[in-house]
């Protein structure tokens, strides 16, 4: 065995103890989630989606499980594009800084 195969043994053992996995129930199903994030992270994750999901069918509650994941899946994209446009809007705001402070440095 070359150092270069302990190395990529190693990166190996390295990447799979990385992976959480965690039960979470979400709109009354019961998942396996299995992820970089730690399981406290894909816990809240978790409970986010099911109270969009909870809001959802408390507003409609003629909405199928199907429906209601769907739009909570929406809504949960449209958060991300604003979020994401406003995250562009700074960075372009923090850009002309930079450059200026370039310049007279």
């Amino acid at each position: 065995m070359t150092k270069y195969d302990k190395i990529i043994d190693l990166v190996g053992v390295i990447m799979a103890e990385q992976v959480s996995r965690v039960e979470v129930e979400i709109f009354g199903e019961y998942y396996t989630l299995k992820g970089d994030l730690s399981p406290e992270e894909m816990l809240l994750l978790a409970q986010y989606v099911n109270r969009k999901m909870a809001q959802l069918a408390g507003r409609n509650s003629q909405l199928s499980r199907t429906q209601t994941a769907v739009l909570a899946a929406l809504n949960i994209a449209e958060e991300l594009q604003k979020l994401q446009e406003e995250h562009d809007i700074l960075v372009k705001m923090l850009e002309p800084e930079k450059k200026h402070k370039k310049t007279h440095e």
